[in-house]
């Protein structure tokens, strides 16, 4: 297969952490700009701390990351920077990541979101892609600070898509912000959740118990084969990181992964990135790692619009889009 097909696919990617998306290059440029000594002198020696044993071993370097963001020009910096990536590999519209708490105290949340809005605008103007901001409260830290988030972003709520629950995984189940979920759905926002990555598939039930309308990951759902059902049953859709699942030692190998099973099963399932320069590869790169057919690459580019929270003429018009570009590539059914 193809990783020009791949790439050239129109799709929506739904799993991208703005604060991972830092490229060594800029990752560097951002400590000098402002002052922020690190372990490393180069971009060489950040790209060789890329290897982790697992999650929590990932997250102490992503939160190092984070401390060389510290104003609203970094923001827009880095989110512009991830659009134009995203842009060249296809993608159509983008549902992103950003997690304030790492900032409070540090740097205004008016500035941290305002740089990412800002950037997502000029993208629409310039790029052509469509974007949008789901803030993310932590897990390892309290369920009271999550619903305070919630306040700290009130200002700024008709210009947010949604709200998610990401970080350290086992130990802090879904169940833990049921109230953080309830308020932030009174309050009007999408819900998502990441869940079952290196978390038990119970942990994908709570999250469908506390009205998550999307699962980030689910990757311990594929064994549970009523918890596939619910979630087919329910059109609860996954967002799974296969080179992320890879990297983190979720998976020894992408030979068996389960994405197809779970999309011919009926579930609603995309290929996203997480952290791109963090494991190896933006979404296209995902595509291209599963070793997939170009038809079934097709297919997961239709349910990648199906499973966003654009509005529906916008999810339409996604998939009229991968039609499109389907119909003009000789041979699409043919296997890799």
């Amino acid at each position: 297969m193809s990783a020009a097909f791949a790439e050239a696919l129109p799709k929506a990617e739904l799993h991208v952490h703005l604060e991972g998306t830092l490229e060594p290059d800029d990752l560097m440029r951002f400590a000098a700009r402002n002052g922020v000594d690190l372990p490393w002198r180069t971009p060489d020696e950040v790209r060789a701390a890329y290897s982790y044993t697992d999650l929590g071993e990932f997250l102490q370097l992503y939160y190092m990351g984070c401390t060389v963001l510290a104003s609203r020009t970094d923001f827009h910096e880095l989110t512009t920077a991830y659009l134009h990536r995203a842009a060249a590999q296809g993608v159509r519209r983008a549902e992103m990541f950003v997690s304030p708490q790492s900032f409070m105290g540090r740097v205004p949340v008016a500035d941290v979101l305002g740089g990412v809005l800002d950037a997502i605008a000029d993208a629409r103007t310039d790029l052509g892609v469509d974007g949008a901001v789901l803030v993310i409260a932590q897990r390892h830290r309290t369920e009271a600070e999550a619903l305070e988030l919630l306040d700290v972003i009130a200002p700024l709520r008709e210009s947010l898509l949604g709200v998610g629950l990401g970080g350290a995984e086992v130990g802090n189940p879904p169940s833990k912000f049921a109230r953080f979920f309830a308020d932030a759905r009174r309050r009007g926002y999408r819900l998502a959740c990441h869940a079952g990555e290196e978390g038990p598939a119970e942990y994908v039930r709570e999250a469908l118990d506390a009205g998550v309308e999307r699962i980030d990951h689910g990757y311990t759902a594929a064994a549970d084969p009523a918890l596939v059902r619910r979630l087919r049953d329910e059109g609860v859709p996954l967002t799974m990181c296969p080179l992320s699942n890879l990297r983190l030692r979720v998976v020894d190998t992408l030979d068996d992964y389960p994405v197809m099973r779970l999309h011919d099963e009926g579930v609603v399932v995309s290929v996203n990135s997480d952290d791109p320069p963090c494991f190896g590869g933006y979404v296209a790169d995902n595509y291209t790692a599963l070793g997939l057919s170009t038809a079934q690459l097709a297919a997961l580019a239709r349910s990648s619009f199906s499973a966003s929270f654009a509005p529906a003429g916008d999810v339409a018009a996604g998939i009229v889009a991968v039609d499109a570009f389907v119909g003009s590539q000789p041979n699409v059914a043919d296997a890799p």
